[in-house]
């Protein structure tokens, strides 16, 4: 073979295109190149968004938690205490005279209502003494009658005398002594009137005196004990080792509530008009609804309490005065729509609490990217935490800023440090 030949074998043949490699070998290269340009965008945007906003000032945010008896869910129990039944309207009815009992129509446990007779005592002294005062308002009445007639006889000569004065047949000390008769006859007639009235108003006296021998209910209740019997001697105000002073006892069973003892340490938990649930001790597994009434401005220094009434809501033959019971007091119902905050308040940062040169206070929440303006009241210190009372409601978010703010700012929230 010539050495041509062999050169020619060697030289590489130009007119044939390299092959390339498959398109599916390429792809994850351009994936990745798509992600990088994608990511590159991304980070250029953020930072356009930063450098773009200049007027929208930092701030952190805190969130404003209920505290106390807000901070609890709407019925979750807060306290504990125990007291017992009681009825706000009672009476122990006595007669309004002295006297014997002559009978008795009321019993224990027996329901009476109002103005219903309950006794009655011997009425036979207060019935003579009406029937002697009516004697008398007749004995004045005629005497009445007397001094009527007798006026009218001395009217009567008045006049006579005066018709024979003018001809000369009587004297002038005649008329003037008949005038003089006229005179006392009238003035007699006005003590005899007098006489009456005085005569009816004993009259009176001696029927309310009769009237006081029946005994009634001053009120609709329950007759929850019985004192006296028939052939004991009653009177208002005990006289001696055997004369009781009351018929019986009566107590308005739509008036019970519950009375308990709360220790001063916690009876900043228990507030007028909160929710609660009685248990009483007879019967353990009743929950009845109930309210706070009032929490009595007073505390026993013996026991270091402080007493609280509460009403019952439900009204039952079972609940009887006097009764052991358990209280429950619960937390009150959640703010309404219109921001106020349930009793107890809500707490936020110190920070974010600011007194303004006219010495108002104020919190800045944060709602869609600027602050609103809330003017507040301030409660106790909690720690580093600052408790607010009125303004502000569990959830809302305010700003912590190091700058003044105003009402509208726009405002960016950063993470403070240790977040």
């Amino acid at each position: 073979m010539s050495n041509e030949t062999l050169l020619n074998q060697l030289r590489i043949d130009r007119s044939e295109k390299p092959r390339r490699p498959p398109r599916r070998a390429r792809r994850p290269w351009l994936l990745i190149a798509l992600a990088a340009v994608v990511a590159v965008a991304v980070i250029a945007a953020a930072a356009w968004w930063l450098i773009a906003q200049p007027d929208r000032a930092p701030v952190r945010a805190a969130q404003a938690v209920a505290v106390s008896t807000a901070g609890a869910p709407q019925g979750a129990p807060l306290l504990d205490a125990s007291g017992y039944v009681v009825a706000q309207r009672q009476a122990t009815v006595s007669a309004k005279i002295p006297g014997k009992v002559l009978a008795v129509y009321i019993q224990e446990g027996q329901r009476v209502e109002a103005n219903q007779v309950l006794a009655r005592l011997d009425d036979s002294n207060a019935r003579a003494s009406a029937d002697q005062a009516a004697a008398q308002v007749g004995q004045a009445q005629a005497n009445v009658r007397l001094a009527e007639a007798a006026l009218a006889d001395a009217e009567i000569k008045y006049e006579r005398y005066r018709g024979l004065l003018g001809q000369g047949a009587v004297a002038a000390q005649s008329i003037d002594d008949a005038k003089t008769t006229v005179d006392n006859a009238r003035a007699s007639l006005g003590v005899q009137r007098s006489q009456v009235a005085v005569a009816r108003a004993g009259l009176e006296i001696a029927h309310r005196n009769l009237s006081d021998t029946v005994v009634r209910a001053p009120f609709a209740g329950v007759v929850t004990a019985t004192s006296a019997q028939p052939g004991e001697i009653v009177a208002p105000v005990a006289g001696g080792g055997f004369t009781r002073t009351g018929i019986c006892t009566i107590v308005d069973m739509d008036s019970l509530e519950v009375e308990v003892d709360v220790a001063e340490s916690f009876i900043n938990r228990v507030s007028q008009g909160m929710p609660a649930v009685v248990r009483l001790n007879a019967y353990p597994d009743w929950a009845i609804p109930a309210e706070v009434i009032a929490v009595i401005p007073t505390a026993d220094r013996s026991k270091a309490t402080v007493t609280v009434r509460v009403a019952l809501h439900a009204k039952d033959p079972r609940i009887v005065p006097e009764m052991g019971a358990r209280v429950t007091f619960l937390a009150p119902p959640s703010a309404g729509s219109n921001g106020a905050v349930a009793s107890g308040g809500v707490t936020v940062p110190d920070d974010a609490v600011k007194t303004e040169d006219d010495g108002q206070v104020v919190v800045f929440v944060i709602d869609g990217g600027r602050v609103e303006r809330r003017a507040v009241k301030l409660g106790p210190h909690e720690g580093a935490n600052q408790v607010v009372i009125a303004g502000l409601r569990a959830g809302d978010t305010v700003a912590i800023s190091d700058k003044t703010l105003a009402d509208g700012d726009k405002v960016r929230v950063v993470k403070g440090e240790g977040e």
